[in-house]
């Protein structure tokens, strides 16, 4: 133990070798189209779409972020992804991936003409979903940079400088380096062949250190390491979690993230991220995932694997590392004070508890994590640069490698624009609470009303994101310059969401209601082919006149009831996990019976309902297949 022995370094190189082999090997058939490099030409299986989104989950900064919360948060740390939010693939799975796969291309923001049409305000909306998808881009680019510096760092043999800051940045510049090659070279057939083989590495390493925990760490060791209520997953008003006499630096990161007032933290989680999953996902990889799957169905199989592969498997070794962490080097995390950074809880763990050859093979799962994550996004990059924005308005009669070579130099510079970015940015935590409680709210409000409201135009999407985006640049700056000024704690990010989401809807209802409706064929179209529940009489009466047959989409009770069921499924995967490394057998058969009772009920009441299209789908339709509504 204690760092790199010669077979940790062998396995590491040899990764590294395969990973980016498979790019180059697979890099003539991505070469071959536009359709080829970001969508994979609509060939790749449902379940191997599944396995690489979920590798692509699983990223290096997130696994850090999640070990530290752990760690100072207990069991309730079970709910803090809700963030982002984690049970945005449960709407998927329900029925977001549906709906958006029957559109039929190729980023989301081709999706916006085909939801608003042609003209001046389509192409304000299409340009202000590229902008969306850029800066989102380049902010999560920046999240993973941070990540893999500090992991990097704090293993690798070799000191690259004498700061411990840019000695990390320099780790980070080499590693994204290697990343961006691959990705670059190889597009969607080569992010996801090598993510399917980063999640069976990443699998094996997490069973393996969760049992290094259960054996090594009793039950009575791990309490008197942690406060009372540490290992319950329930809450009150307040977290009532107090580290006091065991690590008072924990009690002053509890007070610094502002999520003291547990249950409005709580409650404020659960609005923001069941508005920010009916959205549907933001025009980054988790969207190209869903465009990628070869029909509608399988687009809802694929993002209902996600959880189901994922969540067990990550959560034994989040679990793992902060259980060896609390019982064998709580006191040199209290030995640094107010210096202490929670973040370096994993790379402290594996550090100092992992064996030669797992402490490889983990290493190597982690930074596939980190790869996966990190190439699934710069595949998302160029789509909207070079088909979106290049193709359209400056070269729309290229060769197909011309857009291909393009696509390669727009991926090095996005890159580039991230790691600029990761330079300056101090922290994960910071990042994470920009990323999705401030930006995502100005997302929000747009991104549900073109689901759901007829009415709602391409000027009220361009007035709806530009308002959003703009809110959710000046709002937390805003707010931090009050908290200084009044000598104050700063609010936690996420209570500043209804300020953005308010200021984006007024853009959104104001931009709709003072320009005409956007062209009636067009969403005559959009409706027919997609057919969402909510406000669409107008246009679904238009269509009975000449679809006599057409009905309603009436499964807005059954998809409702699917999500809510499917959320605690999935919160039921998650603390199995934990669970099963704690060695709570009375929590761990609980948890094991509502993941059965909750998946049989989803079997039930979701999976035998999956339909590619309505079964009134016209027939001639191009997008419908040969046989529309079949399952």
């Amino acid at each position: 133990m204690g760092g790199f022995h010669a077979i940790d370094l062998a396995i590491l190189f040899a990764y590294l070798a395969v990973t980016i082999g498979i790019g180059f090997w697979i890099s003539k058939r991505a070469a071959n189209s536009l359709g080829s490099y970001f969508l994979g030409g609509n060939q790749i299986p449902w379940y191997m779409l599944g396995l690489s989104n979920a590798s692509g989950m699983f990223d290096i900064s997130g696994t850090m972020w999640i070990v530290y919360l752990l760690f100072v948060y207990g069991l309730k740390s079970a709910w803090i992804p809700w963030l982002w939010p984690v049970f945005n693939q449960v709407f998927m799975m329900v029925y977001l991936s549906i709906w958006l796969r029957r559109s039929g291309v190729m980023t989301g923001a081709e999706w916006i003409r085909f939801r608003f049409g042609e003209g001046r305000g389509p192409q304000l909306a299409h340009l202000v979903v590229v902008g969306f998808a850029m800066i989102n881009v380049v902010g999560f680019l920046a999240y993973g940079f941070i990540g893999i510096g500090k992991f990097a760092a704090t293993f690798l043999p070799w000191t690259l400088a004498s700061d411990p800051t840019t000695n990390a940045n320099l780790y980070g510049l080499v590693i994204t380096a290697l990343t961006t090659l691959y990705v670059v070279k190889g597009g969607m057939f080569s992010v996801v062949f090598t993510e399917v083989l980063q999640f069976v590495v990443m699998t094996i390493a997490c069973i393996w250190v969760g049992v290094i925990a259960m054996w090594r760490v009793s039950p009575d060791t791990l309490h008197a390491a942690v406060p009372d209520g540490w290992g319950s997953v329930w809450f009150g008003w307040r977290l009532d979690l107090d580290w006091g006499g065991l690590m008072e630096s924990a009690n002053q990161k509890i007070t610094d993230d502002g999520w003291s007032l547990f249950g409005a933290f709580f409650m404020m989680m659960l609005f923001k991220g069941v508005l920010g999953s009916m959205a549907g996902p933001a025009p980054n990889y988790d969207m190209q995932r869903v465009l990628s799957a070869r029909t509608p169905r399988e687009a809802a199989l694929m993002s209902g694997l996600v959880s189901l592969v994922l969540l067990i498997p990550r959560y034994m070794l989040i679990t793992g590392l902060t259980v060896l962490a609390l019982a064998f080097f709580a006191g040199e995390l209290r030995a640094m004070g107010s210096d202490v950074d929670f973040e370096l809880v994993l790379p402290m763990a594996m550090k100092n508890a992992i064996p030669a050859g797992l402490f490889g093979l983990l290493f190597s799962a982690l930074l596939a994590a980190f790869m996966s994550t990190y190439a699934a996004t710069v595949n998302a990059a160029p789509a909207y640069i070079i088909n979106d924005v290049y193709k359209r308005y400056f070269n729309p009669d290229a060769e197909q490698k011309t857009y291909v070579r393009m696509s390669y130099a727009t991926s090095v510079v996005v890159v580039l624009i991230g790691t600029a970015f990761g330079f300056l940015a101090e922290d994960l935590n910071g990042v994470v609470q920009w990323l999705v409680a401030a930006l995502y709210g100005g997302y929000t409000a747009a991104n549900v009303l073109k689901w759901h409201w007829w009415r709602f135009n391409s000027y009220g999407y361009f007035w709806g994101m530009a308002a959003g985006i703009l809110a959710a640049g000046v709002t937390p700056e805003a707010a931090a310059w009050l908290a200084r000024t009044n000598s104050v704690q700063p609010i936690a990010t996420i209570y500043l969401f209804p300020v953005i989401l308010a200021c984006s809807l007024v853009g959104c209802v104001a931009g709709s209601l003072l320009t005409p409706p956007d062209d009636r064929k067009v969403l005559r179209q959009f409706y027919l082919r997609v057919r969402p529940w909510g406000a669409w009489g107008p246009i679904r009466r238009e269509l009975q006149a000449s679809h006599p047959g057409l009905a309603a989409n009436r499964d807005f009770c059954r998809d409702a009831v699917n999500v809510a069921v499917g959320i605690v499924w999935q919160t039921a995967l998650t603390v199995t996990g934990i669970y099963l490394v704690l060695k709570d057998l009375q929590a761990l058969g609980c948890s094991v019976t509502v993941v059965l009772a909750t998946s049989l009920f989803l079997k039930v009441n979701w999976y035998d309902h999956i339909e590619d299209y309505p079964e009134d789908a016209p027939a001639g339709d191009p997008l419908a297949g040969s046989a529309p509504g079949a399952n």
